[in-house]
């Protein structure tokens, strides 16, 4: 899995990528074979004006499906790059189920209250 990490107006430290890289890993290892590439793009929007500035955008591409985008806007870099790791994860996972669920058809539904 390829992981491209870019920072826009400011200087992306050691720790910051090692956080982001970790993070991606952790959450997307279960998909893996169906990831061409990841990108993550860490930006501060206001500059030193603060607030909830600090974006991760997320750019899944996926073989033979749509790339998923996530984006998150926070305070804190660590905390957007936390949240939008987890919720491209989640959101690979139901691309994911989707296509297997397109594919074989709807599962039955075995409820015992069916047969009675």
């Amino acid at each position: 899995m390829q992981i491209h990490i870019q920072s826009q107006g400011f200087t992306l430290t050691d720790a910051l990528r090692e956080h982001a890289e970790r993070r991606l890993r952790f959450g997307l290892t279960h998909a893996s074979d169906h990831i061409r590439r990841v990108e993550m793009r860490l930006s501060d929007i206001n500059g030193p004006r603060g607030g909830a500035d600090k974006r991760c955008s997320i750019v899944v591409a996926l073989e033979n499906l749509p790339d998923v985008v996530i984006e998150d806007v926070e305070n804190d870099l660590y905390v957007a790059i936390d949240r939008a790791a987890d919720r491209s994860s989640r959101a690979v996972a139901r691309c994911l189920e989707r296509k297997r669920e397109h594919v074989a058809g709807p599962r039955p539904d075995f409820s015992p209250l069916q047969n009675e």
